[in-house]
């Protein structure tokens, strides 16, 4: 499955997450049997080329997330995680909160 999360730099082992209006890149981790095959990172998370992305992972639950929305991915925002690494363990035993409108 693939998930998608702004950040603030294109280092999959220091980038910490950011609000969208701050992205400066997006990472698009390949997360699958409960860990990261492969990270990618993009400027703007549309030209990844993949038809189908499954959930973005978003700073907080109130950033804007109609276009995710109705590209199909579900919404997920963070707690307190600040990294990658923590986001994708977060997700794996989920610890991440939905967003809903």
């Amino acid at each position: 499955m693939l998930i998608l999360i702004p950040v603030n730099k294109s280092d999959k082992n220091s980038a910490k997450i950011v609000p969208i209006l701050e992205v400066k890149s997006w990472a698009l981790v390949d997360f699958d049997e409960g860990e990261a095959k492969k990270i990618t990172f993009f400027e703007d998370w549309r030209e990844s080329g993949e038809g189908w992305i499954d959930f973005v992972i978003l700073e907080n639950r109130f950033e804007n997330a109609m276009d995710f929305i109705n590209e199909g991915m579900m919404c997920l925002s963070r707690r307190e995680e600040e990294t990658i690494e923590e986001l994708l363990s977060a997700f794996k035993f989920k610890e991440l909160d939905e967003v809903g409108f």
